[in-house]
């Protein structure tokens, strides 16, 4: 029986490592050690050694990890933290809610991430912090944006959630994991991501003592010894049974990325020269490790196009529909200081494609042809 064709295949992927995770899963349920088991420790060694930093501090889902960084780096109410417009609504909704200011700055068309020249044209005196986010698996030009930051004296808190696995090399040929090069580094385990669970999680990364134990401290309602608040914090844990997922999955995150690159790569050869779209595009210093293969689709055709594929029992998904200046939400809480004419842009013109780590090339060839036909018309 053929598997119907789905954005994301998770019983795929976990039929492949069922016995692990099952066994795994009831060893947790015998000890009855759901918060704070051995094995949440384990899975954030095992990830502070696979992105290479000191220190992995696992938290509730990618949301809280990008407040706890923000607050464990002492920033104030009216701060102002740079996002991207063009990604999803956590960068500036976590600013936000501290009462920081996010401002939109614009993207690059091609790699769809901010650069240190977008950066640059919003900074302002009260600019404390930068979040590059590295969309859709592919890493932000991050040298550049490091230099500035050093410039001007600003953190730069990586958002990793889309990219875990990816790779940046630099002028002078290191190579480092993406969310291991900024001040802290911030991912997502939701359950579609690169790395994903079993339900929410998320972690902060870093290098530095220092913050890892304030990181610590805030997501464990302030407190680094019981019944002892030091600072105001909140309460954000990676469950037990949702390391115990992570633990066994992350052995494998290297291969769920090449089986991302080749599924990418055999859709950009059928893909590239038909007229009316352009395929993503990896920039020489990144490794892309697709979450989403995502098309740009000219002429404004892109729901159209959606539909087309709707009808023939293929699924898509625009990200995002809706930049986040227009967003209702952040009206009253962002600024912005400079044309966002890419982000709007790709608001309007993007759609991802099927793309997951059990994807068939005979599932790949019915998304071809029916786009190649749409095309035709």
């Amino acid at each position: 029986m053929e598997k119907k064709l789905q954005m994301v295949d998770l019983h795929g992927q976990y039929l492949k490592i069922k016995k692990e995770i099952d066994e795994g899963i009831a060893a947790v349920l015998e000890t009855c050690a759901f918060i704070n088991g051995p094995q949440v420790k384990q899975f954030a060694d095992a990830l502070a050694s696979y992105t290479g930093v000191r220190h992995a501090v696992p938290c509730a889902n990618g949301t809280d990890a990008l407040m706890i960084s923000l607050m464990a780096l002492g920033l104030r109410p009216g701060d102002e933290v740079v996002v991207p417009a063009f990604t999803y609504a956590a960068s500036a909704e976590a600013a936000a809610i501290l009462g920081l200011v996010p401002v939109m700055a614009d993207v690059d068309p091609v790699s769809f991430n901010m650069t240190a020249g977008n950066i640059r044209e919003v900074l302002t005196p009260k600019t404390r912090a930068v979040i590059p986010v590295h969309l859709f698996g592919q890493s932000c030009d991050m040298e550049p944006i490091l230099s500035l930051a050093d410039e001007y004296g600003l953190y730069v808190i990586e958002d990793n959630a889309q990219s875990l696995g990816a790779e940046y090399e630099f002028s002078d040929g290191t190579v480092k994991k993406t969310g291991a090069m900024g001040t802290m580094g911030c991912t997502s385990f939701f359950p579609s991501k690169n790395l994903g669970c079993y339900g929410d999680g998320g972690a902060i990364l870093t290098d530095d003592d220092r913050l890892a134990e304030s990181a610590r401290m805030v997501a464990s309602h302030g407190q680094k010894v019981k019944y002892r608040h030091s600072v105001i914090g909140c309460n954000s844990r990676l469950d037990t049974i949702q390391a115990v997922v992570l633990g066994a999955k992350l052995p494998h995150l290297d291969e769920y990325c090449a089986a991302r690159r080749e599924a990418a790569a055999y859709y950009t050869r059928a893909l590239r020269n038909v007229e009316g779209l352009d395929v993503p595009e990896e920039m020489p210093f990144a490794r892309h490790v697709y979450n989403q293969y995502t098309l740009r689709i000219g002429c404004g055709r892109r729901d159209e196009l959606k539909d087309f594929l709707e009808a023939r029992g293929i699924p898509s998904m625009i990200y995002y529909p809706l930049p986040l200046d227009r967003q209702e939400a952040f009206c009253r809480f962002s600024r912005e200081s400079a044309s966002l004419e890419v982000s709007r842009e790709l608001a309007s013109s993007v759609l991802s494609l099927p793309l997951h780590t059990e994807l068939a090339h005979w599932q790949q060839d019915m998304v071809i042809d029916a786009v190649k036909e749409f095309f035709k018309q």
